[in-house]
């Protein structure tokens, strides 16, 4: 497994591979990403966000924008994924 663990994997995806990803299943990615991401760090607020990114409509939807977006600006989920 690549360092950071399994968000670590995700990260070291070539970044046309993330994109794609993103645009086909960025709907279920980003709240996932977040919750994995919460065992690693600890951060309570991320996986709060996770859970309502899996569980909301409207949050799913615009997770799956701002996620797509800092993929391709920063090769990265940035956004409440700390």
């Amino acid at each position: 497994m690549a360092k950071g663990g399994m968000t670590g994997s995700y990260e070291a995806l070539p970044k046309i591979a993330k994109l794609l990803l993103q645009f086909f299943f960025g709907w279920l990615i980003g709240g996932v990403y977040r919750i994995v991401r919460f065992f690693e760090t600890q951060n309570i607020v991320t996986l709060i966000v996770g859970i309502l990114c899996l569980v909301t409509g409207i949050g799913n939807f615009l997770a799956w924008i701002i996620d797509f977006v800092t993929e391709l600006l920063s090769n990265k989920i940035t956004v409440l994924a700390d």
